[in-house]
């Protein structure tokens, strides 16, 4: 599903900026919830902490959160050459079967086998698109094995190798469903104190789940950004989800989306059914400007890549100019970015 609007005269040079190396977090803040906090409204940017949130909601809003939890993803190897094997899982087609990234040198051949950590001998079905078809062995299925044989996924942008702490702090506190091989990293500032204080605050909870995939940092290939194809992902919302949306709407609270997963979760529905529907669903949405958001409010994320689909997204719901300001103010006051870096509260963009 791809909204090309005003993106016809856009291109991904358009969401362009450069960035300092030494601003990209390769850590966690010493607490989550002491990462600083960028307030980013209609003309207004100011400087605060993640943990002065509860002042920034009201009473009757609805956070949204991702519960999708990070496994180890990623698998090594090596061929009978003594040449490396790397696979990092896309996606869990079956307790036995995934989609995966294969790096070996020459691409692996359906039929063959990959030699991996563990004794593993994992079996090339074939190809679907540039991922691998691969099914693992008898005997545990393929959550069980990675957990034995595989490490934390950490962006490319990260680069120390995951030690004990990336286990612990490359998932949020509420993940509870395994299938990402990417964190929601918007979640990563909450901790178990700061939820208590929004829901103090009359703030309310409710979960989606979206298994954000490998694709989350793939490129933009297209200049023009209506030839873009967004990577398809799996979401499901939940009944009391969808309950607790429509709650909200009829008592005029704010829906606050954590992370740019859950927008694109509760958007994709919205644009099929006309509101956010219990089930489950897949979606390719690509959201570009002139996209019309009709579900979510008020938007906690971290900095994104240049020229990447995330920024293009928080910029459609901010405005392009807006966050370019809010980027600009984030790298002169010396902001983290990434993954591992601070956050901001972004308002929708009046209409």
């Amino acid at each position: 599903m791809h909204y090309n609007g005003a993106a016809m005269n856009l291109s991904i040079d358009d969401f362009e900026y450069e960035l300092p190396s030494r601003l990209i977090a390769q850590h966690p803040s010493q607490a989550r919830s002491a990462s600083r906090l960028l307030r980013v409204g209609a003309g207004t940017i100011a400087d605060h902490h993640f943990s002065e949130l509860p002042d920034m909601l009201s009473p009757g809003d609805l956070l949204v959160f991702n519960d999708t939890k990070v496994i180890k993803a990623r698998l090594f190897g090596k061929k009978e050459t003594g040449g490396r094997i790397e696979v990092l899982i896309e996606r869990l087609l079956s307790e036995r079967e995934a989609l995966a990234q294969v790096h070996a040198g020459r691409p692996a051949k359906p039929g063959g086998t990959l030699d991996l950590a563990g004794g593993l001998e994992v079996r090339v079905l074939g190809r679907v698109g540039e991922f691998y078809h691969l099914c693992f062995p008898d005997g545990a299925t393929v959550l069980e094995l990675l957990e034995r044989h595989g490490s934390v996924p950490l962006p490319p942008y990260i680069t120390h190798a995951p030690d004990a702490a990336d286990e612990r702090r490359y998932q949020t506190v509420y993940a509870r469903s395994p299938g990402a091989v990417a964190a929601p990293t918007a979640g990563l500032h909450f901790d178990e104190p700061l939820l208590a204080a929004l829901a103090q605050r009359g703030v309310e909870f409710a979960y989606v789940t979206l298994h954000v995939g490998a694709g989350t940092f793939q490129p933009v290939r297209a200049k023009d950004l209506a030839e873009h194809r967004m990577h398809g992902e799996r979401y499901e919302i939940p009944a009391a989800t969808a309950a607790a949306l429509e709650r909200t709407h009829k008592r005029g609270g704010k829906i606050v989306a954590v992370g740019t997963t859950t927008v694109r979760c509760l958007e994709a529905s919205a644009a099929q059914h006309g509101a956010p529907s219990a089930g489950a669903a897949e979606t390719d949405l690509f959201i570009t400007p002139g996209f019309e958001f009709r579900v979510v409010d008020r938007l906690i994320t971290n900095f994104h890549l240049p020229r990447s689909t995330l920024l293009v997204l928080v910029s459609t719901f901010a405005g392009i100019e807006t966050i370019r300001r809010a980027y600009r103010h984030a790298i002169e006051k010396r902001y983290r970015f990434y993954s591992y870096g601070d956050a901001m509260l972004v308002d929708k963009m009046p209409r």
